[in-house]
């Protein structure tokens, strides 16, 4: 079980909120870390492995003069798959991934270019940004390792927004299910 997916699933069930995620790259690895977690079903909505371009736009709604002029590896994509995966599974929180995991380049882009993106409830504060934030990545390492490296990538940023917004109300909830004070 990833601790990471499991304090999301955590924090989203505490807040009552649901998530959907969004993959190309990782090609449902996040899906299936958050699905690992016991009690999942609480909060996990569903996702979507859109792993050739066209269905990006298809499925997600990702613009397609986006994809046609910048290709699927682009920081606009991710956050538009987050935001796409949100609407089309009706949950308040979207993550996403696209990337180039190897061994060769993508739409111009060398090994290890990933976007992870996340896109949450309109109310919510992410420090200036409206509706969502997307972090880029240049990462290292085989295919295997990149693919992986997203997954905890994309999960973290989840995390920091969600850790990011608790309420006063929602921490008190957290201590005294956990028998603290």
């Amino acid at each position: 079980m990833n601790p990471a997916a499991a304090e999301v699933l955590r924090l989203l069930t505490v807040r009552g909120e649901t998530l959907a995620v969004a993959e190309s790259l990782t090609g449902g690895l996040v899906a299936a870390e958050i699905t690992a977690t016991p009690g999942a079903s609480k909060a996990f909505r569903g996702s979507v492995t859109a792993y050739a371009t066209e269905l990006k736009h298809q499925l997600l709604g990702v613009d397609a003069t986006l994809l046609a002029q910048r290709g699927a590896v682009d920081p606009q994509v991710a956050a538009q798959m987050a935001a796409g995966v949100r609407k089309a599974l009706g949950a308040d929180w979207g993550i996403a991934t696209t990337g180039v995991a190897g061994p060769e380049p993508q739409d111009g882009q060398p090994v290890g270019t990933v976007f992870v993106a996340v896109d949450g409830p309109s109310e919510a504060n992410f420090h200036g940004d409206r509706g969502g934030k997307v972090l880029p990545l240049r990462l290292n390492g085989d295919r295997a390792e990149i693919r992986m490296e997203s997954v905890r990538s994309v999960l973290a940023l989840l995390l920091k927004q969600l850790a990011g917004e608790q309420t006063g109300n929602e921490r008190a909830q957290d201590t005294e299910q956990n028998g603290g004070t």
